[in-house]
């Protein structure tokens, strides 16, 4: 076992560093946040790890600080080299923009990484590829994107997409009968042109920001996933729609996930697990009860995918700057960027170990689960706010 000192995310190493790490120990443990981003980065450093002969495990969990800590506490005695990717807790952490810093750590040890995994998620942590520290990974990339009007869905069905993505939330969403008459009402050509994707974008955005239901966020969020990069070699038909299906099953299947991320032959079942979950996803919203507090707007539902339909309530829904999902054991809440210094994971963290429950999280989205009731969740919630 490693005996390095635990870092926090602030000590995040330069990629020269993290390189270095890797190519001097005898294994490597990946401990991924189930969530897009960290599982691009994973795969990223995976890849890297086999092309370097590197013995390497990869997985992903919502409490890797509590794996992380469980390797520690272990009695073998195996060089290992415990890196935790979109969270603390490990010998080497990677939890601001681990994306590109997995890249870069990946071509320092000689490989040939993935410029479009990488994209995916930067996408996936809801950034815009090149307008920070990725140009770079742009132009690496650039072979293989095209910009063009229209929306950002993984497949070719344009139906299938729409209905499934997790990147919007309309009066269709959830349901693919619904798209496929509203698409019938363009009269797209068979072979979509430049006009007809900008007609369903059009189409995309009213459906968005005309909903009854709709904040003055929704009109922003749904830029997300309009004039999409079109991919080419690439398992999915669109940058964004290749964030989306990774971030969906990393919540939804994690084990699926870390098999697209490290380059297995998954995207059928990562498919079938992106529906389900944006199915629920969606569902889970229109049932919801829904309260609103100072600042805060709460969904509470029986069941739901609580992260992704947290950040879906907070882009689409709520008219308050933080949004809450909760469940009979579980909780998720997303915060729109403002301008106070919120930890919006330490406060799930505060909640939760307030009714013996487990929280983590990030300074804008968190995640808990309890055997609490969901109202004495709540309201330790909304103390802890």
């Amino acid at each position: 076992m490693s005996t390095a000192g635990r870092t926090t995310p602030e000590d995040d190493p330069a990629a020269s560093e993290v390189a270095a790490a890797l190519r001097e120990t005898a294994f490597v443990r990946l401990l991924a946040r189930a969530d897009g981003e960290a599982l691009a980065a994973t795969g990223l450093l995976a890849r890297a790890c086999s092309d370097a002969g590197i013995p390497f495990q990869a997985s992903a969990s919502r409490f890797p600080e509590a794996r992380s800590a469980t390797s520690d506490d272990s009695d073998d005695s195996t060089d290992e080299l415990v890196v935790t990717v979109g969270a603390a807790g490990g010998d080497v952490v990677l939890a601001d923009v681990p994306t590109v810093t997995a890249h870069d750590a990946a071509a320092e040890l000689g490989a040939s990484p993935d410029p479009v995994l990488a994209l995916a998620g930067v996408v996936a942590a809801g950034r815009t590829p090149g307008a920070g520290d990725d140009a770079h990974l742009l132009d690496a990339a650039e072979a293989r994107l095209a910009r063009r009007p229209g929306v950002a869905v993984p497949t070719n069905d344009l139906a299938d997409g729409l209905a499934h993505s997790t990147l919007l939330h309309a009066g269709f969403s959830g349901d693919s009968g619904a798209v496929q008459a509203d698409l019938a009402e363009l009269g797209l050509p068979t072979e979509l042109d430049e006009e007809a994707h900008r007609r369903v974008a059009s189409l995309v955005a009213l459906a968005v920001a005309g909903s009854e239901s709709a904040t003055p966020r929704a009109a922003e969020a749904v830029e997300r996933a309009l004039r999409p990069y079109e991919l080419a070699d690439a398992p999915f038909a669109t940058l964004g729609g290749y964030a989306d299906v990774l971030d969906a099953v990393a919540r939804e299947r994690p084990g699926t996930a870390v098999a697209l991320a490290l380059g297995h032959d998954a995207r059928t079942s990562a498919l079938d697990a992106w529906r389900d979950h944006a199915s629920a996803a969606h569902a889970s919203l229109r049932e919801a009860t829904t309260g609103r507090y100072d600042g805060l707007f709460v969904a509470r539902t029986d069941d739901a995918p609580v992260e992704t339909a947290a950040r879906l309530l907070r882009d689409f829904r709520s008219p308050e700057p933080t949004a809450l999902v909760v469940t009979s054991g579980e909780a998720a809440a997303a915060a729109a960027p403002t301008d106070d210094e919120r930890d919006l994971g330490a406060t799930m963290h505060e909640a939760a170990s307030a009714v013996g429950g487990d929280g983590t999280g990030t300074a804008r989205r968190g995640y808990a689960r309890f055997d609490a009731a969901a109202k004495e969740f709540l309201t330790a919630f909304r103390e802890a706010l």
